[in-house]
């Protein structure tokens, strides 16, 4: 399928049109609060799977919210007469978003999805035609400049974002807009690139038809469109990461060989980042035989920055193969093309020797550190999003624990983070239990085991006493040397305060 068979797009060059678009639009409620109030939450959660029956069953009556969530979520022609009463329908005709279907009837020529804000706001994003609902989802063979709208990786990646206020911001390979949008309630200035110039008009679109400042929109890959002498306090990419054996389809294959154009992205990153900026970015890696994989993404780490990855998954190939297969809707074309396609993904990662596909977050922040901090970790549990604040919270304790060697920690006062509970296991009916485990209910609700000093020492810590205190009073009660626990402790110490179990007084 070649960029021909996609639909034109609306007029960019109509922002009297696109605003009379939005008025009506959330005069008639087209919006997520309002959708979910229609559709009812198991229809409008099926939606996110691509399914749209359930949806299409709760809007049969004749409302103007039924015939606009039929006309641009569910992609059904309406009657012109009844859309007139909703929408400016000539004008839409004329600049591009409709289209007429027969004689009596409209159709939509892009999907419009409306989509919350973080603060609240009521946004909308614009994707091709039967793309907006769950991403891509296996719907069809995609032309090859398809343009996606908000999928579970969008919404991670915004949820993960660090949110201060911002001079500038960068969105990398920007797609339907999405980050574009979200940086752009909290950037002075935001610069969105893509490979994909239909990709490029979308991201206009969105940007428009949500009421958000318009951003600088560059065509090019990567960090080509970018100045060598500009910078910036974010960087996103949502990158096309798929592992694949050719780059078949735009929004997803990035064209380089193996996990070349994450490793490239993130390398690049540091010398485009401001003192203390963040850059964030969802990738795939390689698991390579006789090589650990955290070692490679630690080689990815750009100098002068801290870094934070994090693996939430982690597939063998043939998962893989058949995940990506099914994103393409190969499984349900030729078996023959199937199998072949198969064959030259397993094919590409035999070459490779790769033996599985890590899935998961990189966050860089620069920083004027002699030595910076990189931790590779992997946690593939469930997490509490919006993560932002927990992000830049990382980043403050590394700074903490770095300015505090063992001996000021132990100076120093702690306090219990909140919704941290204690859990103990052992054998029914045993006095002691065999080891005690820390659990975080927010943010990444990690989870970690320590001793029954370490538990003690963290009960206790409400920040009026130094942590040396604390541990004295610990030896005395449990008949230690206060020395030698004073001298053991700090690890533990330090290791609690990375992972956010306590802060610093």
């Amino acid at each position: 399928m070649s960029n021909a068979s996609l639909s034109p797009l609306p007029s960019t060059d109509r922002p009297d049109v696109t605003a009379r678009l939005r008025d009506a639009l959330l005069g008639a409620s087209f919006t997520a609060d309002g959708l979910l109030e229609l559709l009812g939450a198991p229809a409008y959660a099926a939606l996110s799977r691509s399914e749209t029956v359930p949806a299409l069953r709760a809007t049969r009556g004749d409302t103007p919210l039924e015939l606009l969530v039929r006309l641009f979520l569910l992609q059904q022609p309406v009657p012109h007469a009844r859309v007139g009463g909703v929408l400016p329908v000539d004008a839409c005709l004329e600049s591009g978003w409709l289209d007429r279907a027969g004689d009596d009837e409209v159709a939509a020529t892009v999907d419009v999805r409306p989509y919350g804000g973080p603060g609240g706001e009521d946004w909308f994003i614009v994707s091709d035609l039967g793309c907006a609902v769950g991403g891509a989802g296996g719907i069809g063979n995609h032309a090859e400049g398809v343009v996606l709208g908000v999928g579970g990786a969008s919404t991670t990646l915004a949820g993960l974002t660090v949110r201060t206020p911002v001079s500038a911001a960068l969105d990398l390979g920007t797609g339907s807009g999405i980050q574009a949008l979200h940086a752009a309630a909290h950037a002075t200035r935001v610069t969105a690139t893509d490979v994909n110039p239909r990709a490029l008009h979308i991201a206009a679109l969105t940007l428009a038809l949500s009421g958000a400042p318009a951003a600088d929109l560059r065509e090019g890959s990567l960090y080509e469109p970018v100045a060598d002498d500009e910078t910036y306090d974010l960087i996103v990419s949502n990158p096309p990461f798929v592992i694949s054996p050719g780059a078949r389809l735009t929004y997803r294959d990035g064209g380089m060989g193996g996990d070349d154009l994450c490793r490239s992205l993130v390398q690049q990153a540091g010398e485009r980042l401001n003192d203390g900026g963040f850059a964030h970015f969802l990738a795939n890696w390689q698991h390579v035989e006789g090589e650990d994989w955290t070692d490679r993404l630690r080689s990815w780490v750009p100098r002068g920055c801290d870094a934070w990855i994090v693996q939430r998954e982690v597939q063998d190939v043939t998962q893989y193969a058949e995940l990506w297969l099914r994103d393409a809707g190969d499984h349900r074309g030729d078996p023959a093309e199937y199998q072949a396609r198969y064959d030259a993904w397993l094919d590409e990662f035999e070459a490779r020797k790769v033996k599985a596909v890590g899935f998961g977050w990189i966050t860089l922040r620069r920083t004027g550190a002699a030595e910076p901090s990189v931790v590779a970790e992997e946690w593939p549990h469930p997490v509490e999003q919006p993560l932002g604040e927990t992000v830049r919270a990382h980043f403050d304790r590394v700074d903490y624990l770095r300015a505090h060697d063992d001996a000021a920690l132990l100076e120093a006062h702690f306090t219990l983070s909140g919704e941290v509970v204690q859990e103990q296991v052992g054998l029914p009916g045993a006095e002691d239990p065999e080891h005690v485990v820390l659990r975080q209910n927010r943010g990444m609700r990690r989870a970690t085991r320590v001793d029954t000093v370490g538990a003690g020492f963290a009960g206790v810590c409400d920040g009026t006493m130094s942590a040396g205190r604390i541990l004295d009073a610990i030896a005395q009660l449990v008949g230690e040397d206060p020395v030698a626990l004073r001298d053991r402790t700090p690890a533990q110490i330090r290791l609690l305060v990375e992972q956010g179990f306590l802060e610093p007084a």
